[in-house]
């Protein structure tokens, strides 16, 4: 069964696949699109990654990641720019490798706060300064850095983002080259988010709309407790729709942390991803 003409398999869903294997699984599944990360286009160098992207027929629907510059001023913050200008430039080569249709989309996760440190308010200013800082880098190489809210649970260790109302004003102060992710998973909880997500379309800054399910209970590392759409608590259709009304046409992925999801197979993963996609996301759209 040929997978939806919009679903992308995310690579974080079969993680420990190499770019090569995660574009087999996507292909053996007819998926038309992959969520690449950039530790994975390492291994091979981007030379090759956009030899491999470009071979294989798929749309490039978002490179993962970039960001975690909430530190202070020094080497460590300076090291962090530098990685998200490097990063912008491997957004640019793999959409472009990729075929007609491709986003140049750049996810950004904020990060936490700096070791010792309780200001939360200083560390979301320093992620205003540098998104300030990357946005011309970002409109020069035609890529959109999208920053992507994490839940609250997440702040202290990595994203002091917590809610799609911050990440849009974010962007709306850093330019035009800036959008935002929505993510189910880390949005759902948010009973302003359906307003958010209208107020994100009609400034054009969705970049990216990622899906996978809520799962209870938590595993002990709380980072895993993500799973296929329907496998949870989220009802996907009022986002779903609120997404499609607020103008979003592009690809939207499955991207899920799981440690019984990453131990399958990564063919029945992707196959899996894509029925539930199908099932539970694609009506509503």
């Amino acid at each position: 069964m040929s997978a939806h003409p919009r679903f992308s398999l995310n690579q974080a869903t079969i993680k420990r696949a190499s770019l090569a294997e995660a574009i087999e699984a996507a292909r053996a599944a007819e998926i038309p699109s992959v969520g690449v990360w950039r530790e994975p286009v390492a291994e091979v160098g981007l030379d090759a990654a956009t030899r491999l992207i470009a071979d294989s027929g798929l749309r490039v629907s978002s490179v993962c990641r970039g960001g975690f510059f909430s530190l202070p001023e020094g080497p460590e913050r300076a090291a962090a720019l530098e990685d998200n200008r490097r990063a912008i430039d491997e957004t640019a080569a793999l959409a472009a490798a990729g075929a007609k249709g491709s986003a140049a989309v750049l996810v950004l996760v904020a990060g936490g706060l700096p070791r010792g440190s309780r200001d939360l308010g200083g560390a979301r200013e320093r992620v205003r300064d540098a998104l300030g800082a990357l946005e011309p880098d970002a409109a020069s190489a035609g890529v959109t850095l999208a920053v992507e809210p994490l839940h609250p649970m997440f702040a202290a260790d990595r994203a002091v983002v917590s809610t799609l109302a911050q990440a849009i004003d974010l962007a709306v102060e850093a330019g035009p080259a800036v959008g935002v992710v929505v993510d189910t998973y880390h949005l759902w909880w948010d009973p302003d988010v359906l307003a958010q997500i209208a107020r994100a379309g009609s400034l054009g800054r969705i970049a990216a709309y990622q899906v996978c399910d809520w799962v209870t209970p938590l595993p002990a590392d709380v980072l895993l407790g993500r799973g296929l759409p329907g496998a949870g608590h989220i009802d996907f259709g009022p986002m779903t729709r609120a997404v499609a009304d607020a103008g979003y046409s592009g690809d939207i992925e499955c991207e899920i942390f799981n440690a019984e999801v990453w131990a399958r197979p990564f063919g029945d993963v992707a196959a899996a991803a894509s029925a539930a996609f199908s099932r539970v996301v694609a009506p509503h759209f």
